[in-house]
């Protein structure tokens, strides 16, 4: 049984209600809950969670699943504190151990005291910005795509802990411009050609 825990990123804040990463984030556990040789657990970060219980479902998982919408170039501020408050608790406990380095040489390895080798991310991030931004000269990302501009650190994060990247998906224009039913179509393909990769 592969085991995969999906965190939803999005809680309601000002003009944003979270909806379209709650409907991905509801997709994304049915899809899998109905699939045979797959167990799920999940967390919506809005909602109240133990610190300790968190890092249990990091330890158990074999996947973790991250949506989330970006806010001002970067993941909202209650996923913010959810990432602080689970991977402190997580030091020496299972996700990581130290910084890597040792005191005999200090500028070298770091990074590398993760716990959670082995182990593999996917990443979702919803965007008002159209892809465009990120694609044409002269537009505002420079030509520099999500996963090296703006969730690069984001990416080096999970890396810290030894975890893998699987897969992104990234949606764009979703406040002015989304066409809902076509991103959720192409968003099941995206699911489906992760199960030959688990």
């Amino acid at each position: 049984m592969k085991k995969i825990f999906i965190i939803n990123g999005s809680h309601p804040f000002a003009h944003s209600g979270g909806q379209f990463n709650k409907t991905l984030f509801d997709t994304t556990i049915s899809f899998f809950e109905n699939l045979d040789h797959f167990e799920v657990k999940f967390t919506q970060v809005g909602d109240n969670y133990d610190t300790k219980e968190e890092v249990e479902k990091y330890k158990w998982a074999d996947l973790v699943i991250y949506h989330t919408p970006i806010w001002w170039f970067q993941i909202p501020f209650g996923f913010k504190k959810y990432i602080d408050e689970v991977f402190t608790e997580g030091h020496q406990n299972g996700i990581y151990a130290n910084d890597g380095r040792s005191s005999k040489n200090p500028n070298i390895n770091y990074g590398t005291g993760g716990l959670m080798h082995g182990k593999k991310y996917v990443l979702t991030t919803s965007w008002n910005a159209p892809k465009t931004a990120f694609t044409l000269d002269n537009e505002f990302f420079n030509k520099t795509s999500v996963d090296d501009g703006a969730m690069f650190g984001f990416h080096k994060m999970n890396d810290f802990t030894g975890m893998k990247l699987l897969a992104t998906h990234h949606f764009h224009d979703m406040e002015k411009n989304a066409d809902v039913p076509l991103e959720l179509k192409n968003y099941q393909v995206f699911l489906n050609s992760l199960i030959d990769n688990l």
